[in-house]
């Protein structure tokens, strides 16, 4: 497979960005892919990056750790739990592997559907088309508030009276109202069949090196502010579901394997819950 990439190099030899982004405000999805070593973001995210770096010289392990939780909780998912069916909320940019080559690895059947409010993941969103093809996926710009509009849309490619995985993949600091976060959680997974489950981890202010660098994000201008939430913030997200073992915890202590970071790269927790 192949797909655009933004080279690098000065802003003026990368892609011309789509409607609606300005590519010199730093930007969550581009900040988190050049931390994992990809190649979709603009000069004013690596200077955003570089400036968090030099305050938490880890932060590349942290932003590694949370990408592995997300490769062993959906290949659990797939494989253990036998779910054929993933909607990614808030997936941001590729960084392969992505969610569907995992589960289609281990079911070449499952559908998967990623949603995201950045026109940047439309830019490169056939990154995400590359559907095995006994399989399924699909990509769309919505924003995850809007649940009616996801729920809709995500139809057209997953069937609701099945099992679905719910993947929240550290995008809810992107809402700052406690809230609202457990507002959107609640509505998808009462919209979900039972046997469904819901995978969700959050960035959290576990040392006081993550809580200042990234206030040093949150205080460049223009930036979507993140969020950071404690352990028992995050815990309400799971509120009447069926937690997986061993629970919630730091995301490189969740089902570790050979390749897992040690759990000192834990920026955040995450789970994996059943929908009863």
């Amino acid at each position: 497979m192949t797909h655009p990439t933004a080279p690098a190099g000065p802003e003026g030899s990368r892609p011309h960005p789509p409607t609606g982004v300005d590519p010199s405000v730093p930007h969550p999805a581009r900040f988190w892919n050049y931390m994992l070593g990809g190649t979709y973001w603009y000069p004013a995210d690596r200077q955003a990056a570089e400036a968090v770096i030099a305050q938490l010289p880890e932060v590349h392990d942290l932003a590694k750790a949370g990408r592995e939780f997300l490769w062993r909780t959906v290949r659990w998912t797939a494989r253990e739990a036998g779910v054929r069916q993933f909607l990614d909320i808030g997936a941001g940019l590729p960084a392969e592997p992505n969610i569907h080559q995992i589960a289609q690895r281990h079911a070449s059947e499952a559908r998967v559907v990623y949603v995201d409010n950045d026109p940047m993941v439309g830019m490169y969103q056939q990154a995400y088309r590359d559907s095995t093809p006994e399989g399924r996926t699909a990509c769309f710009i919505a924003d995850m508030r809007d649940t009616a509009e996801v729920l809709q849309r995500a139809a057209d490619t997953l069937d609701f009276r099945q099992p679905i995985a719910l993947v929240f993949s550290d995008c809810l600091g992107l809402i700052e109202d406690d809230a609202e976060v457990y507002a959107v959680v609640k509505r998808f997974v009462d919209h979900v069949a039972s046997g469904s489950y819901l995978i969700l981890s959050h960035s959290a202010p576990t040392s006081s090196a993550v809580v200042a660098s990234g206030a040093k994000y949150n205080s460049a201008p223009g930036v979507i502010p993140f969020t950071l939430r404690g352990r028992d913030q995050i815990a309400h997200c799971f509120e009447g579901l069926e937690l997986v073992d061993p629970g919630l915890v730091l995301m490189p202590d969740w089902h570790p394997d050979s390749d897992t970071l040690p759990a000192r790269a834990g920026i955040g927790y995450g789970a994996v819950a059943r929908v009863p």
